[in-house]
């Protein structure tokens, strides 16, 4: 989820101030938002989660892992609701980002992807559907990679294998600075920019422009973020590439390839879903700021069900030919 998904939030929801922890925000018609709780893992910190109970204590489980600049909340509010028909749901926010782990530590992927492990065992979650959002990609990837016994499923969205193809495209990732534009004054935020990103940002973003002064639940979640944190994670997902390994994942994947995105390059998408083996393709005719817009959820849970039918297919297979001693 990019800056400019805040500010679409903004714009299309019309959000008020509320108050922290509350469910369903007040005059926010349909952002049915679940209460979260912080997990504290040994030796790691504490972090914070949001779930959804789906139809059955039974039914399968999907982790979903939010976009760089977002928090669990931010990127699947529009989610819940339709993935908690099929799955039991949660939504950790990764460390540096929203109520995620917060310490002097160096941002690095793969704390990330441990966290996420450490937080599976906390919750008695013994295998799940990984569902990585752009930055949350690599951190699905790194799971399969680190944690396999924990990952019965994967899905891509709106993210690579590798950030980094064009220098455009590092761009419009620096672009994402501008979620915290609904937060205070931009130029607070820009002042603490490297000065080349902050001369890559748009004109209206270096503070000449006056900003939005309307606080948003969007608002709220943005000032939980550690920027050193957060701007590390850039880095990290700038430098991150699975090339090498990616095609060794066994799992059933599905990549949802968001069509008209400038952030992750649709190419860059469809490599990773063509390097993995079996991987099946399908198409979200929207932008980076996807997560904003009510179909976004559906094309997720659609998705997430391709996923399940296959390893429900690969089950009963597997029962057939290996006979009952």
């Amino acid at each position: 989820m990019t800056g400019d998904s805040v500010i679409a939030l903004d714009q299309h929801r019309g959000v008020s101030d509320i108050a922290d922890e509350t469910p369903v925000p007040e005059g926010v018609a349909g952002l049915d938002l679940p209460l979260g709780r912080r997990v504290r893992l040994q030796g790691r910190g504490t972090t914070f989660v949001r779930e959804v109970a789906g139809p059955s204590p039974d039914a399968p489980t999907v982790v979903l892992l939010h976009g760089w600049f977002a928090s669990g909340g931010l990127n699947w509010f529009n989610c819940f609701g339709p993935l908690s028909e099929h799955f039991n749901v949660i939504a950790p926010d990764l460390r540096g980002h929203g109520r995620g782990i917060k310490n002097r530590r160096r941002f690095r992927l793969s704390a990330c992807a441990d966290d996420v492990a450490a937080l599976c065992g906390e919750l008695g979650i013994e295998n799940a559907i990984f569902c990585g959002y752009s930055m949350g990609g690599p951190v699905a990837q790194l799971m399969w990679r680190r944690h396999p016994q924990l990952v019965s499923g994967l899905v891509f969205c709106a993210t690579s294998s590798s950030f980094v193809p064009a220098l455009h495209q590092r761009l419009v990732f620096a672009g994402s600075m501008a979620l915290m534009a609904s937060t205070t004054r931009t130029t607070q935020v820009v002042t603490r920019l490297p000065k080349p990103v902050r001369q890559a940002l748009p004109k209206g973003l270096r503070g000449s422009a006056r900003p939005s002064s309307v606080q948003v639940w969007a608002a709220q979640e943005m000032r939980r973020h550690d920027m050193r944190m957060v701007l590390e994670a850039g880095t990290a997902i700038g430098t991150f590439s699975s090339r090498r390994w990616i095609g060794s994942v066994e799992v059933p994947t599905t990549v949802l390839i968001t069509t008209k995105d400038r952030a992750v390059d649709p190419s860059a998408q469809l490599m990773l879903a063509l390097d993995i083996p079996g991987a099946a393709i399908q198409r979200y005719n929207e932008g980076h700021t996807s997560p904003v817009l009510e179909s976004f959820g559906p094309a997720i849970t659609e998705a997430c069900l391709s996923v399940s039918r296959t390893i429900r297919k690969t089950r009963r297979h597997t029962d057939i030919e290996e006979p009952t001693p």
